[in-house]
């Protein structure tokens, strides 16, 4: 889905310029994040624009009322945050793989991101995807306001931070399962006579 010429669907994202920024993707509607936490995650997202010039912040956000409430009050006027609509996938994948790294409570985006070398800010106190901690792909920060600014200003400041997080080994796979498959299928069936690198069986 990710595309060097994609043309965005979203009105905001169509006449976005991308270059020359440090964009910032953040994803926070968990119902465990209503109130005081996502009051602390949107405080925390302004800092970070507030302290870095070259920073903007993309945020769908979710039409929970109470998502959008904290959202917009706190975040809403600001020139270098965009709230946008919640946006369909192919859409999050391309603007994904055009930001610096991605912040979320979202399970999904922390097994997407990787996949395109995006290091991830786990914007929750536990999360269902361990294997990804233990991997170095994404980092699990919490709520508390100078938890999640402090990773924030860590991977914008520190490039070995933000590097060693992007070049992790990507424990859902590298994407080239599909061709593997394939390859093994093929010599098993012996239309090739070479066994393809890594086939065991």
């Amino acid at each position: 889905t990710v595309k060097a010429d994609y043309q965005f669907k979203d009105e905001v994202l169509k006449g976005f310029s991308f270059t020359g920024k440090k964009i910032i993707l953040v994803t926070a509607h968990r119902r465990e994040n209503l109130g005081e936490p996502l009051e602390n995650i949107c405080k925390a997202l302004l800092a970070v624009v507030e302290g870095h010039k070259d920073v903007e912040i993309i945020y769908p956000v979710h039409l929970n009322p109470a998502v959008q409430e904290p959202a917009h009050r706190i975040l809403g006027n600001h020139p270098r945050i965009h709230l946008i609509s919640p946006i369909d996938v192919q859409d999050m994948h391309n603007l994904m793989d055009r930001s610096l790294f991605v912040m979320t409570d979202s399970g999904g985006l922390q097994e997407e991101a990787p996949s395109l070398g995006k290091p991830v800010l786990v914007l929750r106190k536990e999360t269902e995807r361990p294997e990804a901690v233990t991997a170095g792909t994404v980092k699990l920060v919490g709520t508390e306001y100078e938890d999640i600014l402090e990773a924030a200003n860590n991977l914008l400041e520190g490039g070995e931070t933000w590097s060693e997080m992007a070049h992790a080994v990507n424990p859902y796979g590298d994407g080239y399962a599909c061709q593997r498959i394939v390859d093994a299928l093929w010599w098993s069936f012996h239309r090739d006579t070479e066994r393809p690198t890594g086939f065991h069986g």
